[in-house]
This record gives structure tokens, sequence and C-alpha cells, in this order.
């Protein structure tokens, strides 16, 4: 009989070895083999596209460039690298010290390489350090809003606020993520005072008598700069840093975990406009690379860092399956990705139905995510999406 065989990292690998009954050194030696990768490069000279072409084919790996590139009749070719990481490694030590910028890609690739083997991550807060990747992490949603897409005013007043953050703890939520403003699409953006106003009074209540994490959903500094006086731990900012220059600082400031997300646009207006992506997932990758360099520069450790693609915020419900497809492209970035599906528009494109409608829907795309390599969940339903997770982890841990 036989059959092929998924390995999706160097541990089931060496495991599979270890049943055939290999010499451990042989193991050692042929665990990168069974790896095989194909590594994306953009735009490069055509010099360098023949000289990466011709070294994989000596290696006996393969890399497709543009027709041009050969007789260097265009300017520039994207390169895809195929091979196995044997291959790809014995391109790094070929290219490292050659010139033409050959040793800056050699570096792109050991980074890049290092990413995706990684499995667990310790993301740091002012108070703690949580462990990521040996489970999924679940995240309640507590809108504290009049008028949020789902649960709007379900829970405006504080008291409901605080009765269902502890809800959520006992379902098993692993962190509580607080908002005062909606950013359904089309929705108003709020001053802060009113955002104050709604919020502070939760987490102040919540701080004192709650064991985990909590999280403020906002991108304006003021908001979060009391919100982390008053105890949270995670800014979630869904502009990436990009809505209030001042946000870093507070981040810095109070050693605030902070999570970066994709968005095009605003929430007034992400659904209105240009929805075309030539490469939807390529370019959330290279922005979300682009605003943790400048999260970085302005002081953030890597270590208070997490990624969201965005799901819904100036997507097509195409967009957004996509991006779960491919989920596990992120990992490159060397960071833990979070991802929110809950209730939103792309379920019910495919099962119809109200945002209270979508359970079935949003464990799909939670199992799905967590499948291609999701780190935290963002959900309404905590009870039902941590057994979700639980079954999910198991199958990927298995």
């Amino acid at each position: 009989m036989v059959k092929n065989i998924k390995i999706n990292n160097f541990e089931e690998a060496a495991g599979i070895f270890r049943e055939i009954g290999v010499d451990p050194y042989g193991i050692e030696a042929m665990v990168p083999k069974t790896r095989h990768l194909n590594l994306l490069i953009d735009h490069q000279p055509c010099k360098i596209a023949n000289i990466l072409k011709q070294e994989m084919l000596s290696l006996g790996g393969d890399a497709a460039v543009a027709r041009g590139s050969v007789a260097c009749s265009i300017d520039s070719s994207d390169i895809l690298i195929m091979g196995n990481l044997k291959q790809i490694s014995a391109l790094v030590k070929k290219i490292e010290k050659q010139p033409f910028g050959l040793n800056k890609i050699a570096l792109e690739i050991i980074d890049l390489l290092k990413n995706m083997e990684r499995q667990t991550y310790y993301l740091k807060t002012a108070r703690r350090e949580i462990e990521l990747g040996r489970k999924t992490l679940i995240m309640g949603i507590l809108n504290v809003t009049p008028d949020s897409f789902s649960d709007g005013n379900n829970f405006y007043e504080p008291e409901k606020a605080v009765e269902r953050a502890l809800q959520m703890a006992d379902e098993g939520a692993d962190i509580i993520d607080i908002g005062g403003e909606s950013t359904r699409p089309g929705s108003q953006p709020l001053h802060s005072k009113i955002e104050i106003r709604r919020v502070i009074p939760v987490i102040e209540k919540l701080a004192g008598i709650i064991q985990i994490p909590l999280s403020i959903d906002t991108t304006k500094a003021q908001v979060a700069k009391h919100a982390v006086a008053a105890g949270a731990e995670i800014i979630n900012d869904i502009s990436a840093l990009c809505g209030d220059k001042k946000m870093s600082d507070v981040a810095v400031d109070a050693s605030a975990a902070v999570i970066l997300m994709h968005m095009r646009g605003t929430p007034q207006d992400m659904q209105k406009g240009n929805l075309v992506y030539a490469d939807v997932v390529g370019e959330i990758y290279a922005y979300l690379n682009q605003r943790v360099q400048k999260a970085l520069n302005a002081g953030i450790e890597r270590e208070r860092l997490i990624i969201d693609p965005g799901i819904g915020f100036g997507k097509t419900a195409q967009n957004n399956y996509k991006i779960i497809k491919h989920l596990s492209e992120f990992k490159g970035l060397g960071l833990p990705v979070m991802i929110g599906t809950s209730r939103k528009s792309l379920i019910s494109g495919i099962i119809g139905g109200c945002p209270q409608d979508r359970l079935e829907g949003t464990a799909a795309t939670v199992a799905a995510s967590i499948m291609n390599g999701c780190h935290i969940v963002r959900v309404h339903d905590v009870a039902a999406m941590k057994k979700v997770a639980a079954v999910t982890d198991a199958v990927v841990r298995a």
C-alpha cells in the first residue's frame, strides 16, 4: 500500500522517522528534506532572479521567474523559490556573502524560516506573561455600546456589562475585550469623552474582581490611557496605531500589549470604497509588517505585539475566506495571530440569518482559523467557541 503523508513540522517528521527505525543521525540529516517550501520574493532585478534560479537548480530545487528575466528584457520579476528546507538552507549559505542585495535576501529567508517553524509565543503585559501556541485562547467580546451590529444595547449599562464579563470568564474566556465605540460598517466616530464614560467604570469594577487580562478596544490614545490606568493590559487598536499618533506613547508608558489590525479606510467608509486587492493576503501581510516595524521603532517590544488581518474591515466575503484559508502565511511575521469572525456578514452570505443565527457558521470559521495557525479567537459566544477551540486544538496537536 502506498499513501501520501502530510508532515506539518519537524516534530512530526522526526516521529515518523523514529517509527521507521531510522538512526538518530539519519533523522537529523533527513528531517529538513521533508519540509517543502514555496518562498515568494517581490520585484527583484533580473540579475537577482537569474542568480537565484540557477542556484536553486544546482541544488535540485527550482525558482519561477518572469519570461523576460533571462534576456533582461524587463526591469524586474517576482521570484517563487521552490524546494525543501535542506535545499533552501543550502541556498542561504551560498548567497549570504554575495553582493547585489543577495546577502539581505539570505537574512530575510533565515528569519522567515525561524518564524514558520515557531510553535509557541510569550505575550508580555504589564501584569503577566501569557503563553500562546499550546492552546487557542478565547477573547470574549464585551460591547458597552447601544449600537454594535450584533449585541448593541445588551450590555450598555455598566452593571449588565460587568455581569456579562463575569459570565464569560466562567465560560472559559482567557481575555475580555471591552469596547465603547461601535466599529460596524457605516458607524460614526465618538468623542473620546463618551467612550471613556462608557468603558472606564466597567474596567475599574472588573479589574478588582476578575483574574484574566482585560483588553481595551479603541483607536484613541486618551481612552487607552484611562483604560490601562483602570486595569486594562492590552490595547486592541483596529487602526494599527494609525488613528492617534499618541497611542504608541501610551502603550510604551503602560507596558501594554498591543493588537495591530489591518483595515482599509475607516468604519464609516471601509465597505463603500475600493474593496479590490491584487493580492489580498500579500497586501495585508505587507501592511502588518510595516505597522509592526513602526511599533518597534516607537519603543513597543516585539513580545508585546499581536497581529490581526481584520476580517470584515474593508474586504469582501471572498477576501475574508481567502484570508482564513491562507492564515498560516502570517506566521512569517513571527508574531501571534488573532482573528475575529464572530457573527460577521461573511457567514450570512452562505447560511443566511441575522447575527444571532450565525453560531454554526462562526464555529466553522473558528475551527478553520485554528487549523491554519490562529492563536486567539475573538468571539461573542464564549461557551460554545471554547468547546470548538478545544476539539480543534486536539486535532491540530494530535
